[in-house]
């Protein structure tokens, strides 16, 4: 029998769009996917450090997992991502039982480091910047759970330097993915019977700047749709200094790309966002939210949001509970304020205490309760399209609107992969209930 493997994900779509990579690359060498951690023989935590919250999970999975050597003396633990590249060698001594440890620079190197580890070492390989062949990563396949939406991951790291974020440490400067390349796995993917496209980044509207001839993100945006069979195009995550109006027209011009965005606020008060290191005020964000809301019809934006940022009063959190019912977005993913080694922020003088973040959290998640709310009673009595992609029981089907939300609806596996037109019949701020009317294509 094969070898085995088993993979924990943490963090944002970039980390499970390279867990798929990984699993592709497993595949090469004859792993299998295992069941659960107890019968693998490889297990993989592929983590995220943006905050401190996952650090500590991460170090309770790999005591869980190490008993799995008390079975399979010949198991190996991997370790990989943004927490492997910040911590290195100071994880492996918190963590003797991991045998192998290499961030996203180095993840094409993932062969020859369980080589290394089945000699007996330990194979860790932690770059200080990437390696001149970073790019042999896309030479390897990917494992998707979704065989009609894939993510494709187009730039690395960020350029920007928020006085919060570790991610320009972890993830290194932006290094676009040549237009090339992306479309090469974008018309694999489409032969595979990809119908919906989601471009990836740190910072992905920021594709294409540090080329020696810059090239426009809206250049690609419109090269994506030209790929026969792309029926959908989404992008994740922008920073709004980057969400240029040429990109605007491009969302506006496309049919294939999706009304819906993902714009980062954090924070709504201008003194946090100069103390963020954000480049922008609350005037400029809201003026980017307008100029979408104008272009592109129904559009449905979600956003992150920081609460309780070093000094943040309660009149600099109104400014960021004002954006917020300004906005009226479909999705909020907030998060209280974590001091993250290395940065800036976590120097600050004036830290919020915990208490007073969870009082502003549970303000923010009330108003945002109440607008997702009534967001989702605008979709009552509508028609949407979706594409079909999963059966959820016997005779109930489950698929997602150009807008991201989440319709359920009766029909057969037949439709799995296709685009319907589906009528609402009830809607909540997850789910839209509804009723099949016809197949699209």
């Amino acid at each position: 029998m094969g070898k085995k493997y088993f993979i924990k994900t943490f963090g944002c779509q970039m980390n499970f769009n390279d867990s798929e990579r990984i699993r592709g690359i497993l595949r090469t060498l004859g792993y299998e996917p295992a069941e659960s951690w107890e019968e693998a023989d490889l297990i993989l935590l592929n983590t995220c450090t943006i905050r401190e919250k996952p650090d500590q999970k991460v170090l309770s999975h790999i005591g869980e997992y190490k008993k799995i050597k008390e079975r399979n003396p010949n198991a190996l633990i991997a370790v990989s991502g943004c927490l492997a590249q910040r911590a290195g060698w100071e994880l492996v001594q918190k963590a003797p039982a991991v045998d192998i440890m290499f961030s996203s620079f180095n993840m094409h190197q993932l062969p020859e480091l369980i080589n290394q580890a089945q000699a007996g070492y330990k194979a860790v390989a932690i770059l200080e910047a990437p390696p001149e062949d970073e790019d042999a990563v896309w030479d390897f396949p990917t494992e998707r759970d979704n065989p009609y939406c894939a993510y494709v991951t187009i730039i690395k790291g960020c350029d920007k330097n928020c006085t919060y974020c570790v991610v320009p440490k972890t993830r290194g400067k932006e290094r676009s993915r040549s237009m090339y390349s992306i479309l090469e796995e974008v018309k694999k993917l489409v032969d595979e019977g990809v119908r919906e496209i989601h471009l990836l980044g740190q910072n992905v509207t920021a594709w294409g700047k540090d080329f020696e001839r810059p090239i426009p993100f809206s250049e690609l945006l419109y090269e994506v749709s030209k790929v026969d069979g792309v029926e959908r195009i989404r992008f994740t995550t922008g920073h709004p200094k980057d969400l240029t109006d040429d990109t605007v027209e491009a969302m506006a011009d496309i049919p294939q790309v999706c009304n819906a965005l993902h714009l980062p606020f954090q924070a709504g008060s201008d003194r946090i966002l100069e103390l963020m290191d954000r480049k922008y005020t609350k005037e400029f964000y809201l003026d980017r939210i307008n100029r979408l809301k104008e272009a592109v019809e129904d559009i449905a934006l979600s956003t992150d949001i920081i609460v309780g940022f070093p000094t943040e009063t309660d009149e600099d959190f109104e400014h960021t509970l004002d954006v917020v019912r300004e906005v009226e977005f479909e999705q909020v993913f907030s998060f209280k304020y974590s001091p993250r080694p290395g940065t800036p922020a976590a120097e600050m003088e004036g830290q919020v205490p915990d208490e007073v973040k969870t009082e502003r959290m549970s303000r923010l998640l009330e108003l945002q309760k109440a607008i997702m709310g009534k967001l989702s009673k605008r979709y009552e009595g509508t028609v949407q399209k979706v594409l079909v992609e999963e059966e959820r029981g016997e005779g109930t089907l489950i698929g997602r609107t150009t807008t991201n939300k989440w319709a359920t609806f009766k029909g057969g596996r037949e439709l799995l992969g296709k685009i319907v037109k589906v009528r609402v019949e009830s809607a909540s701020p997850f789910n839209l209930e509804c009723e099949l009317l016809e197949v699209v294509r």
